[in-house]
């Protein structure tokens, strides 16, 4: 009866104890009140935040991608979800952490087994005067109590590791829905490249045939057939290098999607996508809940400050229940007919001489504590860098593209008008060259830029870790 109320007190106790070690009431973050390049009339303010205080109810990611409005592209990034073997590694790795912390949770309940053995001897213990044979059956049960709150620390690092994995998890995804999007857009790029060097292939093999014909009738030198020549190699000599860049890139689709290499069959042209997408203003506190390399950071200290925790409470004392009830007999066909056999007890199991070793690993788990906190502090600062890189990056492409466009319309046309005055011999056949590969020239950079602004959108989204708010600005 006693025993049993020493045990209903001792689980009260231990459920009601406090746990060793500081509770994880969020970290203070410096963090700017807008984005700098959102609105360059002013510089950002820094304002203290903690992330306890932060609600993700004020998230709202978009369906990004369908801005592009490409089947193709949204055909790869579900299949890439569905079978990309990196993404499915870390879907496992979240499995794994599961397991874990089921198991540390079993670490707090009691560890109950069966035993049976038989032995022959003159020795039990102590020496008996003859040969005496031994026969037992025992059910055992050993429980330490977490009475310093070390066990639920450790579940408490346990359940940050599930956290930090499936936030890892996150990261893998981000990661693999735009590197196909920046591939697919590179892969429309490469397209339009051939394209534009099969069409200025044709254009100079026709220019060549006209200079061929005009110097075998005395009429131009062969200087200029040599530059026709020249000219006309040039363009050959592109087509086969975006035709092996085109394969490539698709070689790299075919492995994000899980798939062996093949043909990427696409229907939209570069030129087609709309780059004009509206980013509406969010705050930049948000990003520390939406980017999943600053919440799995976050994760990582939470769980070094529970494991630094779990280090104090090795330094207190452990105190453990033990208990056993069973049959014992020296002869085996009356193993049960003897009375019941049972035994419980209590220890306390306290650190003396290894004090100072155990002190020093509580110092490397707060030195690792600090560390965590730091590391968490730095991932922060890089994903307000990376905004900035890409909110300046699109703002600086649209310009770059708009330039680039004024300088295709009026090479295209400068092109047209050399070939006309050469025709009427009011110019040299050098003016006329030149122009054609300014106009050239013109054209691949023009589309190169116009896919750089695509990406910039998409390392935009990464960035933002999959999104950005949706907000209606009064």
């Amino acid at each position: 009866m006693y025993s049993r109320i020493v045990i209903v007190l001792i689980v009260f106790v231990s459920a009601v104890s406090c746990k060793v070690g500081k509770n994880y009431k969020g970290a203070d973050i410096s963090v700017p009140d807008r984005f700098y390049f959102a609105k360059e009339d002013s510089l950002p303010k820094t304002i203290e935040i903690n992330t306890k205080d932060l609600s993700s109810d004020s998230v709202a990611d978009l369906d990004f991608f369908s801005y592009f409005k490409d089947p193709i592209l949204d055909t790869l990034i579900q299949k890439s979800l569905q079978y990309n073997q990196d993404l499915n590694i870390a879907a496992e790795t979240i499995l794994q952490a599961q397991d874990g912390l089921i198991v540390q949770r079993a670490a707090m309940l009691p560890s109950i087994g069966v035993e049976g053995r038989a032995s022959r001897g003159n020795f039990q213990g102590f020496l008996f005067p003859g040969v005496q044979n031994t026969f037992s059956a025992t059910a055992f049960a050993n429980w330490e109590i977490d009475f310093w709150g070390k066990f639920r620390r450790l579940n408490e690092a346990a359940r940050a590791r599930l956290l930090q994995s499936e936030e890892a998890y996150r990261a893998t995804k981000l990661s693999l829905v735009t590197s196909v999007a920046s591939n697919y857009f590179l892969l429309l790029d490469y397209k339009s490249r051939l394209e534009i060097s099969e069409r200025n292939l044709a254009l100079r093999d026709s220019v060549l045939n006209i200079i061929q014909q005009r110097f075998d009738k005395g009429i131009v030198a062969e200087i200029d057939v040599n530059q026709a020549q020249i000219k006309r190699a040039v363009a050959a000599e592109a087509v086969p290098l975006w035709k092996r860049l085109i394969a490539q890139t698709e070689h790299r689709i075919s492995l994000l999607t899980g798939a062996n290499p093949g043909r990427i069959v696409t229907q939209t042209q570069l030129l087609d996508i709309d780059n004009a997408i509206e980013i509406p203003e969010g705050l930049p506190s948000d990003l520390l809940l939406r980017r999943p390399d600053v919440a799995a950071a976050e994760q990582n200290l939470i769980a070094q400050n529970a494991i630094t925790g779990a280090a104090k409470g090795n330094m207190l004392p452990n105190i453990s229940l033990t208990g056993l009830m069973g049959f014992a007999s020296n002869d085996l066909s009356t193993l049960t007919d003897g009375p019941l056999a049972w035994n419980v007890g209590g220890s306390i199991l306290g650190p003396i001489f290894n004090f100072g070793r155990l002190q020093r690993q509580v110092n490397i788990e707060e030195s690792k504590t600090r560390q965590a906190f730091l590391a968490y502090e730095r991932t922060v600062l890089d994903a307000f860098r990376s905004v900035e890189d890409a909110l300046v990056e699109i703002k600086t492409l649209k310009e770059e593209l708009k330039a680039r466009q004024d300088r295709l319309k009026a090479s295209l046309n400068a092109q047209f008008l050399s070939g006309e005055r050469y025709d009427k011999g009011v110019t040299s056949y050098l003016e006329y060259l030149e122009s054609q590969r300014q106009a050239f020239e013109s054209e691949l950079n023009y589309t190169e830029t116009r896919r750089l602004l695509l990406d910039a959108y998409v390392n935009l989204y990464r960035a933002l870790g999959g999104g950005w708010e949706n907000q209606n600005n009064d």
